[in-house]
């Protein structure tokens, strides 16, 4: 009986919710304080601003304080005196489609690159220069990196020349540069980094003991990357 009794005690400690006191909860709110303000400040104020801003008045040159309809209705100027869609819904679309398809690009190949550098490089040294290498692009400016690729995919750049001088193409091929295919390929190449750093580091927390016991159950490498690794990887890959 006394052993019955202890164990229904220390059951009932375990199950019982601690009770913080009243000046922990204080201290949680007061911690939280600095971030509010400034996510209020930054973020819920401007965009206020702007939802007041819509409703004003406008001409040619100037916002006139008032309440209107006016900016909301100009949206739809257009739409439906052809078969085409109207400016702004193209626009709309257009944004949509070149989110979509870098969002694609960069989650592959930042997956990849993560992938490379949290499992196949051994060395935490050579992990550390190869991750620093990734963030080269980034000590220049999104302009100089977006103009960077004229000269490579420009009617003179290095790839037209060499196509011609191997006689592939007569004629410079504009599409390199002036088209959707370069849009693409400039925003991968500016957001990658974005997807590569929260992946790479929900990867590095994986406990390697994992695949190992993955491995010894049998699972093949294609089972253990998306049963195993794909899931522990989903905050990261949410975050980028």
């Amino acid at each position: 009986m006394p052993s019955e009794w202890l164990v229904k005690g220390l059951s009932a400690r375990l199950c019982r919710r601690p009770q913080w006191p009243p000046s922990r909860s204080v201290a949680a709110w007061w911690q939280a304080l600095p971030l509010t303000l400034v996510f209020s400040l930054f973020f819920l104020v401007p965009l206020a601003l702007v939802l007041m801003v819509s409703f004003w008045d406008y001409n040619q040159y100037e916002l006139i304080p008032g309440f209107t309809f006016k900016s909301y209705i100009a949206i739809f100027e257009g739409c439906g005196s052809g078969d085409e869609l109207c400016t702004t819904f193209k626009t709309y679309l257009s944004t949509l489609k070149f989110s979509a398809l870098v969002w694609l690009i960069t989650l592959l190949v930042g997956f990849a690159v993560s992938y490379f550098l949290a499992f196949c490089v051994r060395s935490s040294g050579m992990q550390t220069l190869l991750f620093v290498l990734c963030t080269i692009p980034f000590w220049t400016s999104n302009v100089i990196r977006m103009i960077s690729w004229v000269p490579l995919l420009g009617r003179n750049g290095f790839i037209n020349q060499s196509l011609q001088a191997m006689g592939l193409t007569q004629t410079p091929v504009e599409w390199l540069l002036f088209s959707d295919f370069s849009v693409v390929l400039a925003f991968v190449h500016l957001y990658t980094m974005f997807m590569i750093v929260p992946i790479f580091n929900s990867m590095m927390r994986i406990d390697r003991s994992l695949l190992e016991a993955a491995n010894d159950a049998g699972a093949s490498a294609w089972q253990t990357l998306w049963q195993v690794i794909v899931p522990l990887s989903r905050t990261g890959i949410l975050i980028g």
